[in-house]
């Protein structure tokens, strides 16, 4: 079994912000399996069989800078180690469309991502950055990642977390390498 986490904030005020579209991915991959999610106490989930895995999509319903408890809540649940997960988040220092997959690492200035670690106290948790531009110096970031998507700037979004799925369904049936391989060479939208 995996699990995969998909990072943003909760409430519609945040839907089709560049900061959910870790959420969009988990949303997109329980579209294709043809399932809903369900609102539990710190977290919606939803149990999916997609390629090569039974999965369970989580979208934590704390704020972004939050997200480790409801990911470690979800692992110690399901019993699993953190190479059995993957984070989905934003990435402001990624050009727009760009994916990143990594096995491991810092958090690279990703809040979600840094609360997770610290929770689990590993850095060895794989993860798929999601560029969404933005990151440049000066840049007032908050503004960028939190602003409402509209026309062109939403389809390369929607593509964007499409393409993610993709990465996570060729993760989930060909190994984390294999998607490396594939994802991170020519990811661009």
């Amino acid at each position: 079994m995996r699990l995969v986490v998909g990072l943003g904030n909760p409430g519609t005020e945040y839907d089709d912000t560049p900061h959910n579209i870790g959420f969009a991915v988990c949303e997109e991959l329980a579209r294709r399996a043809g399932v809903s999610f369900k609102r539990g106490p710190v977290a919606e989930t939803a149990s999916a069989a997609l390629p090569g895995r039974d999965v369970t999509l989580l979208l934590p319903l704390a704020y972004m800078n939050l997200s480790g408890r409801p990911v470690t809540a979800a692992m110690r649940w399901h019993k699993l180690e953190s190479k059995s997960l993957i984070v989905v988040c934003d990435d402001v220092n990624l050009p727009e469309g760009k994916l990143r997959i990594r096995s491991g690492g810092g958090a690279g200035g990703q809040k979600g991502l840094r609360s997770i670690i610290e929770t689990i106290g590993t850095e060895d948790i794989p993860r798929l950055r999601l560029g969404v531009g933005g990151g440049v110096p000066g840049a007032d970031v908050g503004y960028w990642v939190l602003r409402k998507l509209r026309g062109k700037p939403l389809e390369a979004y929607r593509e964007l977390a499409s393409l993610g799925a993709d990465a996570i369904e060729h993760w989930l049936e060909f190994g984390l390498d294999a998607a490396m391989n594939r994802y991170n060479a020519s990811s661009e939208i």
